[in-house]
């Protein structure tokens, strides 16, 4: 076994909400085993929601347990009706084929696959290849008789649909439950897997599969479960003003995720460093206390999103974003190489300029400053730049009669223009 203690860390990071029995930990002290997490393969990549389990799984591989990485191919085209208010939308077989290869990537970022993991190399697996075969008859057989449907009835995911009559809850999404427990059933039998962890909103459904497992085998497996992760004010984690916040840089960019990170509220972010990053506690008790002193600083939120940055993505994409938010902050943003420069220009209002238009004429200052919209009048354009506060590329611009050609440009392509501190705007010429 690895000298990882699992169940301490596991404790003082306040990932244990709930655990089937008390001797969870002493048999996975004494004995590696397989542990399996599903992921609902609803898009073709994983969010920040996903995070919490993603870096249980880690930390159980550490301890030298063979994490299963489950995809829910099967289970995808039915929905999970827990922590939900109405019913999904199904996906088709193409749709979840295409979302099943997008995360696997990610899940790679976190589980070692290789075998320089011996006996926890990690896998992953899909349930629609032992579900999706699988007959009506035979799953009300070898499932649904093991369960009545007093008890499926009384589970919280299924109540507080019931409390709401106006969505209800079909019958499809009903016998979610039974075939997670089947999956759980499944890997018990076929991958030696004896514990499931999740959310604490999953609770019911693995419930349901260590029920089932000692039903048919008599045997004994476990589940545990982590608290839900929320924002201070109580709201989901995991969105942003326009959405869900993405693993895959093609969605959400790595300047993007860290920015993410680094607006965390001062009353989370310490529960964020421990549940999504795997700095030491003493590391983490030193940034508890910065905050508290010294809140303006934020160095907790700093070292959260260089640490969850590099996970996702790699330590140089979070150099790279972290340099993008100082420059932001710090007026030096045209300081930036191309490819950081590109990654923040998302978040930075921007405008778009005909290059051929552009290599052929000189572009008037003050009328470009009220054209983007970083001021509302020519006249402020001018004592904005009387008063020292306009730049052009970092420069400050003290002639109002200033033009500008293509060979101010950065990188032959950009004019990042700047108003004060912080009111950015730049202009791609393309």
């Amino acid at each position: 076994m690895a000298t990882f203690n699992l169940e301490a860390d596991l404790k003082a990071r306040g990932l244990v909400f709930q655990q089937t029995d008390d001797e969870l930990f002493t048999r996975l002290e004494a004995q590696p085993t397989s542990v399996y997490c599903g992921f609902d393969p609803t898009a073709d990549s994983l969010h920040v929601g996903n995070l919490l389990m993603l870096c249980t799984l880690r930390r159980f591989q550490m301890a030298g347990h063979r994490p299963i990485a489950l995809a829910g191919g099967a289970t995808g085209m039915v929905g999970d009706p827990g922590g939900r208010s109405e019913e999904r939308n199904l996906l088709d077989a193409d749709q979840l084929s295409a979302n099943l290869s997008g995360i696997k990537v990610q899940l790679a970022k976190f589980l070692d696959f290789t075998d320089a993991a011996g006996t926890a190399k990690a896998v992953q697996l899909d349930n629609a290849s032992w579900l999706g075969g699988m007959s009506i008859l035979t799953f009300l057989r070898d499932v649904g008789k093991h369960f009545t449907v007093n008890e499926m009835v009384a589970k919280d995911s299924v109540k507080s649909r019931f409390e709401r009559p106006d969505h209800g809850i079909s019958y499809t999404e009903f016998s979610y439950m039974l075939l997670q427990a089947a999956d759980f059933l499944h890997l018990y039998k076929n991958e030696g897997c004896t514990v499931q962890i999740g959310g604490s909103d999953q609770w019911g459904n693995i419930t349901m599969g260590t029920s089932l497992i000692r039903k048919v085998t008599g045997g004994l497996s476990a589940g545990v479960t982590m608290p839900l992760v929320t924002k201070a004010d109580g709201t989901k984690f995991g969105k942003s003003v326009d959405g869900a916040v993405w693993l895959d840089r093609n969605r959400t960019s790595p300047y993007q995720l860290f920015q993410f990170f680094v607006g965390a509220d001062d009353q989370m972010v310490g529960a964020y460093l421990r549940f999504f990053t795997f700095l030491d506690l003493e590391e983490i008790a030193r940034l508890d206390a910065e905050t508290k002193e010294h809140p303006e600083r934020r160095e907790a939120q700093r070292a959260l999103a260089f640490e969850v940055t590099s996970l996702v993505h790699s330590r140089e994409d979070a150099t790279r974003a972290e340099a993008a938010s100082v420059a932001l902050f710090s007026g030096t943003l045209a300081q930036l190489d191309l490819s950081t420069l590109k990654s923040v220009i998302d978040d930075v209002p921007n405008s778009s300029l005909d290059r051929f238009k552009f290599m052929n004429i000189r572009i008037d200052v003050v009328a470009l400053m009220v054209e983007t919209g970083l001021v509302r009048s020519k006249a402020e354009a001018r004592r904005s730049i009387e008063q020292g506060g306009f730049y052009v590329n970092d420069q400050r611009v003290t002639d109002a009669e200033r033009t500008l050609t293509w060979s101010d440009c950065l990188y032959d392509s950009y004019l990042v223009l700047r108003k004060g501190r912080r009111q950015y705007h730049v202009v791609i010429v393309q």
